[in-house]
């Protein structure tokens, strides 16, 4: 007669039942290796993603077509009348937002401070940037949006799609007015409850100027600015300061002429969408010149930073 007998069995049992356990561990470790790595991933991935959209916003500040003189085009706004041409400023942030061009760059500091409402509520303790440029290329005439026509040395807002009196297609070019405001909303209009990055942004729709407030990144729950200044004229930064700090804000007591930002420093706090199992985030995180805290909960943080070089500022 073949086979085995009951005490080979369990010992067969035994072997193979210790084998399959020894795989499902396995197993579990590299599951749970892979959600971590996943979730850091993630975070990294949504960290550099809002960095990298800043930063080419920032990078371009002041570039408006072939100057980058704001001082010298018409119809920016001025400090006796935001609208100096009447021009069909979009409605909500105030004509100020749209064409305050000498402030190509500028921010509030751990507040709230745009004109305008906050899609999603600000989130405290979080800066906002606004930056203020034209389109890298020339772009047709359109009746439909705020442009500007520039030549090496002057340009002019407009919005009525024709080239003003005193430019020509030949020495000057067309670029669309861009302005973009930064600032971090309390909850996600994606994922309510979730901190995010949002973007105000000068648009068109329906044969004007609007104002469009869109989602850049949700999991970014902190924004963070600081401005280099060259104070002496040498092109080097000679000190880092808040936004809206009385050294670069016209009116402002302690308000120097003569200082210029070049660079921007971006900090930039990021979350993971969802609590995980397993960890407890006890960091004490401190952004630019805010002090977070220790957070104390079960969410995946990364903060991240960049120093900007604005090419455009002007010497």
């Amino acid at each position: 007669m073949a086979g085995v007998t009951l005490v080979e069995l369990m010992v067969a049992l035994a072997i193979g039942s210790f084998l399959i356990i020894g795989a499902v561990q396995v197993y579990n470790q590299s599951r749970q290796a892979y959600v971590i790595n996943d979730s850091i991933a993630r975070v990294q991935e949504t960290a550099q993603f809002a960095m990298d959209t800043i930063e080419a916003d920032l990078r371009m500040a002041s570039n408006f077509g072939r100057t980058s003189r704001a001082d010298m085009i018409q119809g920016r706004s001025l400090s006796i009348d935001p609208n100096p041409k009447g021009l069909a400023a979009p409605a909500g942030c105030g004509a100020a937002w749209a064409l305050d061009l000498e402030r190509s760059v500028e921010g509030s500091n751990n507040a709230y401070a745009l004109p305008c409402a906050a899609n999603g509520g600000g989130q405290g303790n979080s800066d906002t940037v606004t930056v203020r440029r034209a389109t890298v290329a020339a772009v047709p005439l359109d009746a439909a949006r705020l442009q500007v026509q520039s030549t090496r040395i002057q340009g002019e807002v407009m919005d009525d799609g024709a080239i003003p009196a005193g430019f020509d297609a030949v020495t000057s070019q067309t670029h669309n007015l861009m302005v973009s405001s930064y600032y971090v909303a309390a909850s996600s209009t994606l994922i309510p409850g979730v901190p995010t990055l949002r973007r105000k942004t000068l648009g068109s729709a329906g044969g004007g100027a609007v104002i469009d407030d869109i989602e850049v990144a949700p999991g970014v729950e902190n924004l963070q600015l600081q401005f280099g200044v060259d104070m002496d004229g040498d092109n080097t930064v000679d000190r880092y300061v808040n936004p809206a700090d009385a050294i670069i804000t016209p009116g402002a007591v302690g308000y120097v002429p003569a200082a210029r930002v070049i660079t921007a420093r971006v900090w930039l706090v990021v979350r993971s969408l969802s609590p995980e199992i397993g960890i407890v985030d006890l960091a004490d995180y401190e952004p630019g010149d805010v002090d977070l805290g220790v957070p104390n909960d079960q969410f995946r943080r990364l903060m991240v930073s960049k120093t900007i070089l604005l090419r455009n500022a002007r010497t």
